[in-house]
């Protein structure tokens, strides 16, 4: 028996839907939201998602600003670009798209943006609203997590979840968020002993270690909730055909297309035993878009409160 398909599609319509209202009463009242991203270099993933970013801006009816300053630029002109848009009382948000090139500080970056426009909720500032579970800008995806496990029903306070992964972008926030949702929360990581005991305790299991199938049959308990962050390209044929032998539709797509996405989970193992579980793509992916979304329109609602 699978388990119930988590579909981050629908969900990010929902949530964008939600957010029709709100931005039509700012532009009544004053204006529309504005999210200005920074795009540095020509990144082929970078841009992909920045598309989408700024696709959905339109699609909403946000006011979209870029700024794609080449691969070459140096922090301090960077960091030029990131406060003049500080500065102007027309922007409510502000996004730095990641991986930045290796001669920027990136940390630097991180702490020029206006933690009141901090569309990622990376800043330090922000962080620390977290962990005190004060209003702030949340991190997009972990912030996704929890907005698609409340509209699905599925309870969090009580329950048993564990975190398997630790970045500053989804591990760590995810945690925490999972904690003010009272669940009891357990980080595990590269140097975890026993991933697979560790694993098999949970209830509701978040992976977001960047590694393709790493979680196996062997991690999971039946019932478990499996929530896939990973987002791993593979062009392995053996490895393909070893993942998605059940699935001919996605064998013929990387035979036309030489690759496929595959998350941190073994795709048939967790529609076998979860009770729940996020496909990839179309699970987790949406959602990172959508919160970005709510972000902006909430930082905008202070703005021109």
């Amino acid at each position: 028996m699978s388990g119930v398909v988590l579909d981050g599609k629908k969900i990010n319509q929902d949530i964008l839907n939600d957010l029709r209202p709100r931005i039509e009463a700012l532009r009544a009242k004053a204006r529309a939201p504005s999210l200005a991203v920074v795009l540095v270099g020509n990144d082929p993933a970078s841009q992909i998602y920045v598309r989408n970013k700024i696709k959905a801006c339109q699609d909403l009816g946000i006011r979209s600003l870029d700024a794609t300053p080449s691969a070459e630029i140096g922090t301090q002109d960077l960091l030029g670009i990131v406060r003049r848009f500080n500065n102007d009382p027309q922007v409510d948000a502000v996004l730095v798209q990641s991986p930045l090139p290796k001669h920027i500080d990136e940390r630097e970056i991180l702490l020029a943006i206006d933690p009141t426009k901090d569309a990622d909720g990376f800043h330090p500032f922000n962080v620390g609203c977290l962990v005190a579970n004060w209003p702030a800008p949340r991190a997009c995806t972990p912030a996704g997590v929890i907005e698609m496990l409340k509209r699905y029903q599925i309870p969090i306070a009580g329950k048993r979840a564990i975190v398997v992964g630790r970045s500053d972008i989804v591990g760590k926030p995810m945690a925490l968020m999972l904690l003010h949702e009272n669940a009891t929360v357990t980080i595990c990581h590269s140097k975890t002993k026993d991933l697979e005991t560790e694993c098999r305790r949970a209830e509701i299991l978040v992976a977001a270690i960047g590694k393709p199938a790493l979680i196996t049959r062997d991690h999971l308990s039946p019932g478990v909730v499996v929530v896939d962050v990973g987002m791993n390209r593979l062009s392995d044929e053996p490895e393909v055909q070893r993942l998605f032998a059940h699935d001919a539709r996605r064998i013929a797509a990387f035979a036309k297309n030489g690759s496929t996405l595959v998350g941190d989970v073994e795709p048939l193992a967790m529609q076998e035993v979860s009770a729940a579980y996020t496909p990839v793509p179309g699970g987790v992916g949406p959602l990172t878009i959508a919160m970005l979304m709510a972000n902006t329109v909430r930082l905008a609602e202070q703005h021109l409160a």
